[in-house]
């Protein structure tokens, strides 16, 4: 016998009654045992230092977090464990680029980055920029076009590991302009840094974060960063657009998610704080001063934001046919 809509309506309203306090009981009990936050990168990248700085303030107010560092794949091993841990908000996840916006179109995970994890807020993002080891024959852009058109094979680019933001911008820019240079993988941004500067290999698409200093000391020199305005730590770095290469835009970005159907209640206590970690002024100051900016969104942007990622990186790797090593 069908129900009539007044006892529909009575039924809504008494489940939604009895979730309402059980809901608030979550969020007043949680957390009551150690977090953990996954990092899928080396400690000292930004991923890392944004793990620690939320587990350092977590620690302060009395909480208990831990950072755990689980690298390989390209920061799919870690992904894929949070993917598979429990929704009660004990394991939280530092997701990026590539985990959650790259990898899919380059490769089979055993995760799914969209349906497996839960939003909670985007943290950090910035710009990748072209630099290059100052024995390289080219002072500019075209220069460095041009010799590497006239040089196939010799030069050689650093990226941060395969899928990364550094590699795919690296593969792109090697579809726009044509040229022939070999990419190198390292497991993480410091290591292929290090190498750069040791003149090792030839150049990179790196994160301003590590960038900067070292233009400024003069141990790499900088012809374009890929954003859509010229950056005022390096007001004298052109743009890849201002260069005639618009579609190489873009960079790495760093957000806190948790494992899918991690309750409400939980997902808006981490969002509360990260906020309020992230927000602090002395916090801010230090990002700010690694060129990070800290769009520290609603789970629900944050969602959408990814999506887009998701589809914009997934057509470049289409249009340049890029492939794994």
């Amino acid at each position: 016998m069908l129900l009539s809509s007044a006892r529909l309506a009575a039924a809504a309203l008494s489940i939604a009654l009895a979730v309402a306090p059980a809901g608030a009981a979550l969020a007043q009990s949680y957390p009551s045992q150690p977090i953990k936050i996954v990092v899928p990168t080396p400690p000292g990248g930004v991923a890392d230092i944004v793990a620690r700085t939320f587990a350092g303030k977590l620690t302060e107010q009395g909480k208990t977090a831990v950072v755990e560092n689980k690298t390989g794949a390209g920061g799919a091993l870690a992904a894929d464990l949070v993917a598979k841990s429990a929704p009660d908000g004990y394991t939280v996840y530092v997701g990026l680029h590539n985990t959650q916006a790259i990898l899919q179109h380059l490769t089979k995970l055993t995760y799914d980055p969209a349906k497996d994890f839960q939003a909670v807020t985007l943290v950090a993002r910035s710009s990748n920029i072209l630099i290059t080891h100052p024995s390289v024959e080219a002072k500019t852009l075209k220069d460095l076009v041009a010799y590497a058109k006239a040089n196939p094979g010799k030069l050689t680019y650093a990226s941060q590991g395969n899928g990364s933001s550094g590699h795919i911008v690296g593969e792109q820019f090697k579809d726009v302009t044509g040229v022939d240079i070999v990419h190198v993988p390292y497991r993480g941004a410091g290591p292929a840094m290090q190498d750069l500067v040791a003149g090792h290999v030839s150049m990179s698409f790196e994160i301003l974060t590590l960038a900067v200093p070292q233009i400024r000391q003069g141990k790499v020199r900088a012809l374009a960063v890929a954003a859509p305005a010229r950056i005022p730590a390096v007001p004298d770095v052109p743009t890849f657009a201002e260069l005639g290469m618009p579609a190489l835009e873009g960079g790495p970005w760093f957000g806190i998610l948790v494992p899918a159907g991690t309750p409400r209640p939980i997902v808006d206590w981490l969002h509360a704080e990260a906020k309020k970690t992230f927000s602090a002024p002395e916090v801010q100051e230090r990002f700010k001063t690694q060129n990070l900016v800290m769009p520290l969104n609603t789970p629900e942007e944050f969602t959408a934001f990814i999506a887009a990622e998701s589809k914009r990186w997934g057509d470049v790797i289409r249009k340049a046919n890029i492939k794994l090593e």
